[in-house]
Parts: structure tokens; sequence; C-alpha cells
């Protein structure tokens, strides 16, 4: 009897094999007909406006896809989580996302902090970070199989604006104005060691928090200290604001520059023109319609009947992350496992997407797919773009 019954159970066991191995070597948010990916972003906090319209375009490209039959027979399904910009609420959204959801690969998730607190758990559960809306250098540094990121960092940004100005305009006094966090001490990091590299002062520094309104504390600091250059580790209203209240006060002679998280269509259309002659660093062109290509126009009108809004720059780092992604499911083939796709993503090369943005490539040691930038300038309540591609 007990021969009998150890014969039904290895008989049992051999049967049940195939189906086990079958679970284990399924990724993790992949079935015969889905693909489940995840967005931890802001919907609701002072980085918002990069958020929603970030995740209204994300939304929109996978659809599209979608409509079109999906990846290899599999459609795509977003799952989107609001952090208001805060960590707590990230970690709580990341959490949720990879154990709850069991997420294939995060998709444009937004903030350096966020990203950053996030990142060591998700790499342990196997999933990709794709081109997060933070130009952090943690975003690809240090080299890690699951992190990807198309653009110029902060720190290269500001070293290649700031070596405009000191080389083309002579400026001599240099400071820094920067949210105290991971985001703003990587701006700080680029200007101190462009500073050096130059042999420049870094005369003055302030810090404030993401949700501060009042800057007048601050920009009289830099003011007494003789800046003939501000730098600015901010984002969207802690850009508008400061800048307006200098040039309330007077401070005429003094040129303002952030990097691509300044480079706003918000910040530039601010009321009154408060923000006029205010420079920043970007990566693609704004999406004012009648400057976009034929194509990206398309896109634009196509943004706009489906969210009732025109689109922000956001929108045009979500899309082109989501088509990148997109492109890297389908370079992965049918059989998607998380190494199919990471080898899909590292075989792209020459990728241009349709906001003349850099052209990104990447491969097996090489996860960062560009690093240009192009200094811009506020004028008539518009981004003026003043430069070609500057890299460093």
């Amino acid at each position: 009897m007990t021969k009998l019954v150890g014969v039904g159970l290895l008989v049992g066991a051999v049967a049940l094999a195939p189906a086990a191995m079958a679970q284990r070597m399924e990724a993790r948010g992949v079935s015969k007909t889905e693909i489940v990916l995840g967005m931890h972003t802001d919907l609701s906090g002072p980085a918002a406006t990069y958020g929603v319209s970030s995740s209204n375009a994300v939304k929109m490209r996978f659809d599209e896809v979608n409509a079109a039959g999906g990846v290899h027979g599999r459609k795509i399904r977003l799952v989107v989580e609001d952090t208001q910009y805060q960590v707590p609420r990230a970690v709580q959204a990341g959490t949720k996302l990879i154990n709850r959801d069991r997420i294939f690969a995060m998709v444009a998730p937004l903030g350096t902090p966020m990203n950053n607190a996030l990142f060591k758990d998700q790499f342990e559960a196997g999933v990709p970070n794709l081109f997060p809306l933070s130009a952090a250098r943690s975003m690809y540094e240090p080299f890690h199989r699951l992190k990807f990121y198309g653009a110029a960092s902060y720190v290269d940004q500001v070293r290649a604006g700031i070596n405009y100005f000191v080389s083309k305009k002579g400026k001599k006094a240099l400071c820094a104005m920067y949210q105290d966090t991971d985001f703003g001490k990587e701006v700080l990091d680029g200007v101190q060691l462009q500073a050096e590299k130059m042999r420049i002062k870094l005369v003055e520094t302030t810090t404030h928090k993401p949700t501060d309104q009042d800057f007048t504390a601050p920009i009289t600091k830099l003011k007494a200290a003789g800046c003939d250059l501000v730098v600015l580790g901010t984002i969207v209203r802690d850009s508008i604001v400061p800048y307006a209240t200098a040039r309330k006060i007077g401070w005429t002679d003094v040129d303002f520059l952030g990097s691509a998280a300044t480079y706003d269509l918000f910040v530039a259309a601010a009321q009154g023109g408060v923000t006029e002659g205010l420079h920043a660093m970007g990566l693609t062109d704004m999406p004012y319609r009648d400057t976009l290509s034929p194509a990206a126009q398309t896109w634009f009108d196509r943004y706009k009947d489906r969210f009732n809004a025109e689109p922000n720059i956001g929108a045009v780092y979500g899309h082109v992350a989501a088509d990148l992604t997109a492109v890297g499911l389908e370079k992965a083939g049918a059989d998607l496992t998380l190494d199919s796709f990471v080898k899909g993503m590292e075989s792209i090369k020459g990728y241009r997407d349709i906001f003349n943005g850099p052209e990104a490539s990447f491969g097996p040691d090489k996860h960062q797919g560009a690093n240009s930038s192009f200094l811009a300038v506020v004028k008539g309540g518009r981004w003026t773009r003043l430069t070609d591609p500057l890299s460093f």
C-alpha cells in the first residue's frame, strides 16, 4: 500500500511538472493575451502638469498599439498610480504595482527621489525602469541591466548651459537656487562640476522645498551676492515665482538658467509674461502646433481631441517613453521574457522621435540613449530655441 501511494505521488508530480515549469518560465505581468505595465507619477501635486500630460500620452500611445493588434498578439494594460510628488506615496504606489499588480515593467515614472526610493525593491523583483521623467544620473548610473534612459542628464544639461553663458556671454558670478531634493542636488552637482572645470566661483546657493511659495528671501540673498547667472534646480511653480520675484524687485542684470525640468509650456505662458527672458535647457521641441512636424501635428490633434486639452512637454516625454517601450517589446519577439526584452531594448539603434529629439541608440553596455540638449529662452510667452544641440 505504501509503495502504491509513493508511485501515485510520483506520477502526480511528473504530471504536474510541465505546468509548474510553464508557470516558472512565464514572465511576471505577461500572459498569452496581455502585458501589464505600471506608472507611478504625480497627478495631483506640484509636478502634476508633467504627470497628467505624460500619463495621458502613455495611455494614448499604448491604446494605439492595442488598436493595431497589440505586440505579438498581446494587448498592453497600463496601471497608473498617483504619488502627489511625495516619496512615501511613491513607495506605496510602487509596492502595489510590483507586488499586487505584478507589472512587467515601469514606464515613464516621474521624479528623481521617487524613482530612487523604489529601485532596490523594483530590481530585486526583476521589473525594468523605462524612460523615467527624471534626468538624474541615477536613472542610468551605476549601470544596471534594468535601467533605460533616453536623454542628457540634469548634470550635463546645466554644464552645457553654463559653458554657453560663460564662454559666449562672459558670465563670472555663478549662483544656484535648487530644491532640497535628490533632483535639486543633481542640478547643484552640475553647477559645481562646471564651476570647477571653468575655474569660476560659485558665489552663493539657496535651497527650498518643492511646495514653497514665497521666494523673496532667497532672491534677495542671491541679488546681494552679486550673481550674474543663477542656475535653477526647479520644476514649474518654483521656476515661475522666483524669476517673477527677481524681476519685480528690479533685478534685471542677471540671467536665470533652468534644466529641462524648467522647460515647460506653463512656465513660458505664465500670466502677465512674468517669465519673459527666462532660459532653460530643452531635449525636444516644445509642442506648439504651428512649429511641429506633420506627424507631430497629427499626434497633437489626437491628444487634444481625446483629452480636451493641448499637450504639454510632459506629453511629449510620455509619448516617446511609450513608443520606445513598444519598440523594445516588438524586438523582444513573441516569446516575451525579461531577458528577451532587455535584448530587444539593447538592439534599438538610431531611434528618432517625431518631436525633433536627439537620435537614441542602446547597447549591452549602453542604456543611456542620447546625451545632448539645447538652450531655449522665453520670448512672447513661448519657448524659442537659441542653439543647436549641445553635448557634454
